[in-house]
């Protein structure tokens, strides 16, 4: 169960309970045990204690155990975890939307420069090979995917190893990429073409072509001297 069905008016009585009992933790200055839970949300102490160990699990409570300070066995105490609630992630979106916004309105060339700014990122992020180092095409794709992974957009397998294309199956700005299409794909084409060269791949991406299914984009990549040249 979620945090959001805790709160859904439709859940069954256990929904509610359990959605009362991380109010309490929620509210409480310092960890609770279970008798506390008990009688503030007026739930028997062994169904307080299922609720509890149930957020625990959930990753929506914290439990620990009772200094020694006191006599007896040291007892369980509970704690609500640190929020989890989206709006930092709406309010990074937000500022995202605004910025590529001005990118777009205040450059007279908005992708050019997200692909410039694409490519020292994918710099930064890729992990330099040592001088003597060769790097062929499998490995170079390994890295491409290493660093496209941690970016979060979920690489598939390269498919047909002579022209691979890599299939993404997660965009992690798809929402600002549909409103500012140009911009956010720019910046994502210029990071694997960034990442590439700084590995000195055998590679260069060719094309991104986004959104061919709503949850996919392909990269297409080509041999690095036919993209030097024009050839591709």
């Amino acid at each position: 169960m979620r945090e959001q069905t805790l709160h859904d008016p439709a859940s069954p009585p256990v929904g509610e309970s359990r959605a009362h009992v991380l109010d309490v933790l929620r509210a409480a200055p310092e960890a609770v045990g279970v008798r506390e839970i008990a009688e503030q949300t007026g739930l028997h102490a062994n169904t307080a204690r299922f609720h509890l160990d149930t957020l625990v699990r959930e990753g929506l409570a914290e439990r620990s155990t009772e200094g020694r300070g006191r006599p007896g066995r040291p007892r369980a105490i509970y704690r609500a975890a640190p929020s989890r609630v989206p709006a930092g992630r709406r309010s990074y979106q937000l500022l995202a939307q605004m910025l590529t916004g001005l990118l777009t309105e205040a450059l007279p060339h908005p992708s050019q420069a997200a692909v410039g700014a694409g490519e020292a990122w994918g710099r930064y992020l890729a992990d330099t090979p040592s001088p003597v180092q060769r790097i062929d095409t499998d490995e170079a794709v390994r890295r491409l995917t290493h660093v496209l992974t941690d970016v979060g957009f979920a690489p598939g397998l390269a498919q047909d190893r002579a022209a691979p294309v890599i299939p993404l199956r997660h965009c992690p700005f798809r929402e600002v990429a549909e409103e500012h299409r140009e911009v956010v794909c720019s910046l994502h084409l210029g990071l694997m073409r960034g990442a590439l060269k700084e590995v000195r791949a055998p590679l260069g991406v060719d094309r991104l072509e986004p959104f061919v299914e709503p949850s996919l984009c392909l990269v297409h990549l080509t041999p690095a001297q036919q993209q030097a040249d024009g050839t591709a």
